[in-house]
Parts: C-alpha cells; sequence; structure tokens
C-alpha cells in the first residue's frame, strides 16, 4: 500500500499562493497624554498609539499603571499577534522569554497548552478575563484583544498554585465603532484558515459583536497530521459610555485533529541506546536518524475538543474613581483522544539484525477522556480615596469558584478485572525507517477506572496602593482563601494471591481535603523621574494537594495526598521600569529568587516519604517594547535562569539522588525578538528566538550517555514578515517561518525515547481586509 506524504506537493502549493497575502496591521491610533494630577484641566495631546506597548494592564486587581507596578508583567497585544500570523496561544507565549513548550502530560503530544515558566508549571494557571480556563485545549487567540504575561509567585492574585505567575487572556468585547476586519489565508502543508470580526452598533449605548475562526490543514514536516477547527464568539453590551455597563458573551470551540505521537529520537546527537541486549544496543547507537515526516501513528487516531464558555459582566460606576464589578461564568471542556506514538522502554527499538530495513519500533496507543467544569462568580470594588492627606487605590472582592474534572483512561494490556477476561489489543510494531499509519489497530478499552474530582473555593482578597509623596508608594495586598476538593473514583489493584500477573480487582476510593490558604505580597515603588520606577516586591503563593487536576491520590509517593501540607512559593524580586522617547518605548529589567518549599522526596534511610524538598530559581530577565520611531517597532526580552533543587531525592524507593540539581525542561537562557518597520505603504518585519539547552535528565550523577535523549539541545529560529497595503481596505501579507530551515527538537518526552521536530521552514500567505 503506497502512504501519500504532503512532502510530495508542498513545492506546487508554495508557488500557487504567491498572489496571496496576509494584511499588514493599521498601526495608527491615537492616544493621549495627562497632565499633573488635581490640576483643573488636562492637556491632550493627539499622538500615534504604540502598537507592542500598552500602559495599563486590563486586570483591574492591577490598579497602577504598568510603569509602576511591582512585578514583571508583558502584554502581548493582537496587533502584534496579526503582524506575526500568530494562530493559538503557545504561540504567542513565543514572545516573552523564560516559557517553554512541553510535549504534554505523560509525554505525549496533544495535551492542550502545556508549558513552564521561569521553572514551574504553569498549565493549571491560564485565565480569561481574570478567571480560571481549564482543560486539555490548545487555545487560540481569534477572541483576544491581548494576552497579559505575569510572573512570580501569585497567589494573592488568582488563589492557589501561581508558584511562578499566570497567563490572563483578554477577550474581545463591543464597542459602539461599526466595524468589519478579518484575514483570509493560505499557507504551506495545505494550511487554510479565515477570521472575521463584526462590531456593529445597535443604539447610542449598546452594540453587537461577533468573532469567527475557522481553520483546517496539515503541519510542516510531518505525514498524516492534520488540525479542523472553527470558533464562534459572540457577545452583545448595553450602557456603553453610561455609568451601568452590562456585557454577555461567550465562546464556542470545535477541533477535530489528528494527533502526533512524535517521532524516535534515534540518530540524534546525543542519543545512547540503553537495550539490554548488548548487539542490538551497538546498532541502534549506529543508525541513523528518522525521516523527520515519519508518522508512527494511526489513521484511526483522532483528537475531537469540545469547549464552550458563558460570561455575564455587570459593572456600575459609583462616583468617577469607585467602579463595582461582577463577573459569572459557566464553562466546559470535553477532550476525547486516540493518541498513537513510539513506545519509550528500554527495550521498545529492535535491531535483530544489521540490516536497518527490518528494525522496528513498538507502539504504545492511549485513550484519554476528559470532561471540564467551571462555574465562577466574582463581585469586586475598585476605589481611590485619602487618608491622612494620602492618596489609596484600592482593589477588593470576593470569590466564589467550583471546579471539576473527570477523566476516563484506556488501556491495551491484558487484564482480568473483577473475574472477566479483557483480551490484549496492543497495537503492532512499526518498521522504524518506514512506518505504515494503515496498520490495523484494536481501540485501547476503558476499565472502568476513572477519577472525579472537584474543587470549591471562596475568596476574599484587598489591594491597596498607597501614595506616600510624589516619589514613594507602597503596594500591599492579602488574599484569604477556604477550599474544600472531593475525589472520586476506581482503580485498578493487582492481586497478588493468585499466580496470573493480570488479576487485577476494581475498587473504589473516596478521598476529601479542605483547607484554609493566607496569600500575600508587597512592594515598594520609588520614582526618581516621573519616567521611571525602581521597585522591591516580595509574594507568597501555597498549592494544596490535588491542585492540579482537582484529584486526591492516596498514593504514597504522590504531592495529591490528604494528609500533606500545601507547597508554599517565596519570591523576592528588585526591577527597574523606564518609559522613553516620549513615553514610545519601555524597557525593564529585574532580578528575582523563588524558592518552592514542601517538596514531597524519599527518605532511603526511614523509607517514608517527605516533605523536605526545595526548588530554587534564580535569574534576571530584561525587556523592551515599544518604538523606536514612529515608523520602526519593537519587542524583546532575555532571561537568564538559575535552577536548584535541594534536599530533595526521587520520589521513587530506589533512592536515585537528585539533590543539588537544576529543574528540568528550564533552559538557563531563553531570548524572544520581533521588529517591523514601515515605509509608507510597506512593512518588513521579523524576529528570532533562543532557547539554551533543556535538561530533561536530573539525577545527580546519573550518566547521561546511557539515557537515550538527555536533554534537548538549543536551538535559534528566526522568522520574516512583508507585508503591502494595497489600499485603505486591504493589506496583503507573507509571513516566513524558521527562515533558515533549522532543525532542531522543539519537545522531548519524559523518557528521552520520543520527540516532536520544530517546524521546517514554511509560509503563510494572508489578505487582510477592514471597512
Amino acid at each position: 500500500m503506497t502512504i501519500r506524504s504532503r512532502k510530495h506537493h508542498k513545492t506546487n502549493h508554495l508557488a500557487a499562493l504567491v498572489a496571496a497575502a496576509i494584511p499588514a496591521m493599521t498601526l495608527a491610533q491615537t492616544d493621549k497624554t495627562g497632565g499633573e494630577l488635581n490640576l483643573p484641566e488636562m492637556v491632550v495631546t493627539s499622538k500615534a498609539e504604540v502598537p507592542y506597548k500598552t500602559d495599563k494592564s486590563a486586570n483591574h486587581k492591577l490598579t497602577e499603571p504598568l510603569l509602576d507596578t511591582p512585578k514583571t508583567v508583558q502584554v502581548i497585544r493582537k496587533e502584534m499577534l496579526r503582524e506575526q500570523g500568530a494562530t493559538s496561544l503557545m504561540e504567542a507565549l513565543r514572545n516573552t522569554p523564560g516559557i517553554t513548550m512541553q510535549l504534554g502530560e505523560n509525554g505525549n503530544t496533544s495535551a492542550g497548552d502545556t508549558f513552564m515558566m521561569r521553572g514551574f508549571s504553569t498549565q493549571q494557571s491560564t485565565f480569561v478575563d481574570g478567571v480560571r480556563d481549564l482543560g486539555a485545549v490548545s487555545r487560540d487567540v481569534f477572541n483576544l484583544e491581548q494576552v497579559e504575561v505575569v510572573k512570580g509567585a501569585a497567589g494573592s492574585d488568582i488563589g492557589r498554585g501561581a508558584s511562578s505567575g499566570y497567563i490572563n487572556l483578554i477577550s474581545k468585547l463591543p464597542t459602539l465603532e461599526d466595524s468589519i476586519s478579518g484575514t483570509l489565508g493560505y499557507g504551506t502543508a495545505d494550511n487554510a484558515h479565515m477570521t472575521a470580526d463584526i462590531n456593529q452598533a445597535l443604539s447610542d449605548h449598546s452594540a453587537l459583536r461577533l468573532n469567527l475562526m475557522r481553520r483546517d490543514g496539515g503541519v510542516d514536516g510531518r505525514d498524516y497530521v492534520e488540525n479542523s477547527s472553527y470558533g464562534v464568539a459572540p457577545s452583545i453590551a448595553f450602557g456603553l459610555e453610561t455609568d451601568t455597563r452590562l456585557y454577555v458573551y461567550s465562546q464556542h470551540v470545535r477541533q477535530d485533529n489528528t494527533p502526533d505521537g512524535g517521532i524516535p529520537t534515534i540518530g540524534m546527537k546525543g542519543f545512547h541506546s540503553t537495550h539490554t541486549t548488548a548487539s542490538q544496543a551497538a546498532r541502534l547507537n549506529a543508525g541513523g536518524k528518522v525521516d523527520r515526516e515519519n508518522y508512527y501513528g494511526s489513521k484511526s487516531d483522532y483528537e475531537r475538543v469540545d469547549a464552550d464558555m458563558l460570561t455575564v459582566k455587570l459593572e456600575h460606576d459609583l462616583d468617577d474613581v469607585t467602579t463595582l464589578r461582577n463577573i459569572s461564568r459557566y464553562g466546559k471542556s470535553n477532550v476525547d483522544r486516540i493518541l498513537t506514538g513510539p513506545a519509550g522502554s528500554a527495550t521498545s527499538l529492535k535491531a535483530t539484525s544489521d540490516d536497518p530495513a527490518t528494525w522496528t519500533v513498538d507502539r504504545s496507543r492511549q485513550l484519554i477522556d476528559q470532561e471540564n467544569e467551571i462555574l465562577a462568580n466574582q463581585t469586586s470594588l475598585n476605589t481611590e480615596f485619602t487618608t491622612f492627606g494620602l492618596r489609596n487605590s484600592l482593589a477588593s472582592g470576593v470569590e466564589f469558584m467550583r471546579e471539576s474534572q473527570r477523566n476516563e483512561t484506556g488501556i491495551t494490556d491484558r487484564r482480568l478485572i473483577d473475574g472477566v477476561d479483557h483480551a490484549a489489543v496492543t497495537p503492532p510494531p512499526a518498521n522504524l525507517y518506514d512506518p505504515d499509519a494503515h496498520d490495523t489497530m484494536a481501540k485501547p478499552y476503558k476499565t472502568g477506572a476513572y477519577t472525579d474530582g472537584a474543587t470549591d473555593t471562596a475568596a476574599l482578597y484587598v489591594f491597596d496602593t498607597l501614595h506616600l509623596n510624589e516619589q514613594w508608594s507602597v503596594n500591599a495586598g492579602v488574599r484569604f482563601e477556604h477550599y474544600r476538593t472531593d475525589t472520586k473514583g476506581a482503580s485498578l489493584e493487582a492481586i497478588t494471591s493468585t499466580p496470573i500477573n493480570y488479576d487485577y480487582n476494581l475498587v473504589g476510593f473516596d478521598l476529601k481535603d479542605s483547607g484554609d490558604l493566607t496569600s500575600w505580597n508587597t512592594g515598594i515603588v520609588f520614582k526618581p523621574a516621573e519616567n521611571g520606577s525602581i521597585y522591591l516586591a516580595y509574594a507568597n503563593s501555597l498549592t494544596p494537594p490535588g491542585s492540579s487536576n482537582f484529584a486526591l491520590s492516596s498514593s504514597e509517593n504522590s504531592d495529591s495526598r490528604p494528609n500533606l501540607d500545601p507547597q508554599e512559593t517565596k519570591h523576592i524580586e528588585l526591577g527597574t521600569k523606564w518609559d522613553l522617547l516620549n513615553d514610545r518605548l519601555n524597557l525593564s529589567a529585574a532580578i528575582y529568587r523563588t524558592e518552592n518549599s514542601n517538596q514531597v522526596s524519599y527518605d532511603t534511610l526511614s523509607a517514608t516519604y517527605q516533605q523536605d524538598g526545595t526548588i530554587r530559581v534564580k535569574g534576571i530577565e530584561l525587556a523592551a517594547v515599544g518604538q523606536i520611531t514612529n515608523f520602526w517597532q519593537v519587542s524583546a526580552g532575555i532571561a537568564s535562569m538559575d535552577t536548584e533543587q535541594i534536599d530533595q531525592v526521587s520520589r521513587s524507593s530506589s533512592g536515585v539522588i537528585t539533590e543539588n540539581t537544576g529543574v528540568r525542561w528550564s533552559p538557563d537562557l531563553t531570548a524572544t525578538l520581533w521588529t517591523s518597520y514601515t515605509l509608507g505603504d510597506f512593512t518588513l518585519g521579523g524576529g528570532a528566538r533562543y532557547v539554551s539547552e533543556q535538561d530533561r535528565l536530573i539525577a545527580k550523577g546519573a550518566d547521561r550517555s546511557t539515557t537515550n535523549m538527555p536533554s534537548i539541545p538549543s536551538y535559534w529560529v528566526a522568522d520574516m514578515m512583508a507585508a503591502y497595503r494595497l489600499n485603505k481596505n486591504v493589506n496583503l501579507r507573507v509571513n516566513v517561518y524558521n527562515l533558515f530551515d533549522e532543525e532542531y527538537i522543539a519537545t522531548l518526552n519524559n523518557s528521552g525515547a520520543r520527540m516532536v521536530m520544530g517546524a521546517p521552514r514554511s509560509a503563510m500567505f494572508t489578505t487582510e481586509y477592514s471597512f
């Protein structure tokens, strides 16, 4: 049977696309410059807005301008994402240093947005308009005004977790300006996309907005892998430009993808086989790389995602400086996935002869059925007042939330469960260098095992910025939070009293945990000049058991046991921010230290698990965003990070030491740059990103030469963009990604046996329209 590959017709499509091109952005908008505080009049000067830069967060908990906010906050605006042709949250986050993308839960791809920030997982710290967003979903940016990245411990901001910060996605909402805009694009790997943004005023104070998205196509450099999705986001607003405003908005996304299980790491620099047979190990160590386009999955693999959310937001201005808000949301997402990929055990690769054409790799096949729900209600009050002649900016509120997740998985091994014999449905091995996606494979079967967990939260918070004088201010905040986690489910437990090694019983469990958390932050800001600030900040966050997926565990080596204390993160940061060139360019620098304690570790002397481990992260981050001239935009950042695990050993009873080593998937240096220059109707732009080596193997004294791929090597990737304004309504743009066709590993699984390569050189041509 012949396997049809996209690579044989990619060039023809590229040639056919030269006529279609992406829109350049409209960069000219208006901004305002205010006069001195308390003057009876404000002088307003019209000038071009800076497309990449924003001066104020959309998060009402951050009451001060970003220049005077004592923490690292980066705002990634839709204008820059549009120039880059970015379509997903993962692509948007490439614009901030210190974030690395991961292959997914348990080393599998297609687990949604999976990333680490400053040495800690941030997968469960994604928010939409200040409300937590859950689910193994790859998020699209079609309905976003901007992406706000807040770095550093932020328990007082968002509650449990948040050891290294959080991501806040700001939705598009109706305005009173009638407009229609959108994009039509086509690129390599048969990628096609369409977006539309329609805003219509219904009266002097009400408006309707509709955002639409449709994407369909393959993945550059991969056979068979495809992504297909559409999204609808309607919204309506009443009372615009009045004291009372009501927004009702929703978002509905559907995805039907062919997921990617990656390719074996054999032949990559640094690979070393751990096969137990010496002759096979020798052959595999001398083996060549597989074709990056090889697909080791099955044509029957699938990933179906349904994600819906409905939000009601009510705002009322009690006076000129006091606003009362309430936001209510219901959200639900479902993920149904069967994913097949190369297995990762020491003997998964088999080289039984000297002929590489006969070598094989075992395949693993997994079934995931996950449902997430959230019901949230938040009420907040923002106001300003004076006490003893000192100005205060206050943000306070209460939050109530119920979050739940249900997981069912499938297996392929033989099991005798409660007396019922389930035959093995093990997928056949693939030819290592010529896999066949049409191999017959049975679907994994559900065993009846599941977890169903929910966390209820009630929280009260208060933030205040006290302005001592024109140069000094003090910021402080505290959050009191009560949580309760309930987990029900059933697990397979082996029966050891029989000689059958596949005999299991299905055993139910019901676990509970509750507690109170107090998170806080404080900072002091000194302004040596009106356009600059120097700050020192300290904050903490707490992570109780079960925070990652609302599921508790009775396993001794789990950090989700109900009897454990919450992990505590303490963060200190010294930084400075400056607005230069008439406030068009912001420069910032920060040095920080983050320490997470109460990590679970194994004491080999007492043969017990203890909470003695600590993770320490120290780093420096520099950033620049804004305009150098009216026509030259720039966004750049660089982050240096040193991670260390202290007094900690492996959770395995083998007692493998990991003390005083780094944290996996945490590169020492990351950097990102994007810049564009407009000359008349033409705009040229480009950028690059760098990620240093990311260690997978962190055990102290471990032999890096005998662990498959011990790390992801460092890499550089460069992109470029060219745009032409055809007329006032139409822009044409072409984006070329991975301009120099750099071959690099984007993500690696936990065993180092399976990887996903970064996309090769590719292009997207788009027409953008606006009326």
